[in-house]
């Protein structure tokens, strides 16, 4: 055994590390596979199948599904390397799809996504690259995992269009250690370069863009498809309780929304709040939509507790900007306050903390929002 690390911050020779790589079918994470094999370590490719996919989504924006696992099992053909495919269909469906629905029907804007990564991906996928002995699992997100004294700690990528620690917030400790993200420390177009050089056929495969499961975007459909009594019509209030109008059901509005309301004042109006108990639509102007508190459920921390003494980063939203906040915190529950003006947080979205030192934004842990 070698006493110099190797690229994933292991004492081993790469050719005597085992390594699982999720291969989704897309350009990144079958970069990934073609970067590991090259360092020269053992790979093992493995793909979901989350859903059955029979003509309800474009083929260049989904994930997980036919042609993704087809294209996954080219590259592992023209990798050389060992390729599974595991079928998650029903867990995926309870554990990702049900929460979707449900948290739609009470008002909320929920992320399948971090629920996708906490359970059948870094739940399952970890559990099964275990029991393969590999050493590390490895995957196409765009994080950076710093691993010091077997101690692996997850920070913003470089490429700030295409960061994806929001979404991993929910990553336990354990899992983080035996995770390693590639690519945090590479731009996309990097990415791709290296796919046309391993000569891999999804190298000028577009990015998948919607929620593998939703139809070009169609939320809407997917509420209809699994509950179709969820279209009920109810009032539409002004922040004084006056009627405006009536909506035909709360599944189609989110916090924020402007489009699509159907009521008009001298100001534009936006969606304020969603009561689900009374099936109705509260609705004001922009600055009723500015927030200073929030509070959190199901806290997940990555960091020592002194480093939430001080001030943090937060982002309330995958899209959003980093916001100056204090928290405050008690086992799984938090309430965090901001020290700068945000418009239109919504329940069911994470809130996700940082904190910058010299190697970038260290992602601290997070929790969703629920008021």
């Amino acid at each position: 055994m070698s006493n110099k690390k190797n690229s994933i911050g292991l004492n081993k020779d790469p050719n005597n590390t085992t390594v699982v790589v999720a291969m989704s079918g897309g350009v990144d994470s079958s970069t990934v596979a073609g970067i590991m094999k090259g360092q020269g370590y053992n790979v093992i490719g493995i793909t979901l199948k989350l859903y059955d996919d029979t003509k309800q989504v474009s083929k260049s924006k989904q994930c997980c599904a036919g042609q993704d696992i087809l294209d996954a099992k080219r590259v592992a053909d023209k990798l050389g390397i060992e390729h599974k495919i595991l079928y998650y269909q029903n867990k995926f469906k309870s554990g990702v799809i049900d929460n979707f629905v449900e948290s739609y029907l009470k008002g909320e804007t929920p992320i399948p996504c971090v629920q996708c990564n906490q359970t059948v991906k870094f739940k399952d996928l970890f559990e099964e690259s275990k029991n393969l002995n590999a050493d590390a699992l490895i995957t196409g997100h765009y994080v950076k995992s710093v691993t010091t004294d077997n101690e692996t700690n997850m920070y913003k990528a470089i490429d700030e269009n295409r960061d994806q620690s929001y979404f991993l917030f929910n990553t336990t400790r354990e899992q983080l250690n035996y995770l390693r993200f590639p690519l945090g420390g590479m731009l996309k177009n990097e990415t791709r370069d290296i796919a046309k050089k391993f000569g891999l056929n999804v190298a000028d495969k577009p990015d998948s863009q919607d929620i593998c499961f939703v139809p070009n975007g169609d939320y809407s459909s997917v509420i209809k498809k699994y509950r179709p009594d969820a279209y009920q019509k109810g009032n539409i209030k002004d922040i004084n309780g006056k009627v405006l109008g009536v909506h035909e059901g709360i599944i189609n509005f989110t916090i924020g929304q402007r489009r699509g309301i159907k009521v008009s004042d001298k100001e534009p109006l936006y969606v304020i709040e969603i009561d689900d108990e009374k099936n109705e639509i509260v609705v004001g102007t922009k600055k009723h939509l500015s927030q200073k508190e929030i509070k959190l459920k199901n806290l997940n921390l990555l960091c020592k507790p002194r480093e939430l003494k001080e001030e943090i980063l937060v982002k309330v939203r995958s899209t959003g900007r980093m916001i100056k906040a204090n928290i405050d915190y008690k086992k799984d529950t938090a309430s965090i306050k901001l020290l700068e003006d945000e418009y239109g947080i919504s329940p069911g979205q994470a809130c996700v903390f940082y904190s910058k030192n010299e190697i970038g934004y260290k992602v601290l842990g997070g929790g969703w929002i629920t008021k």
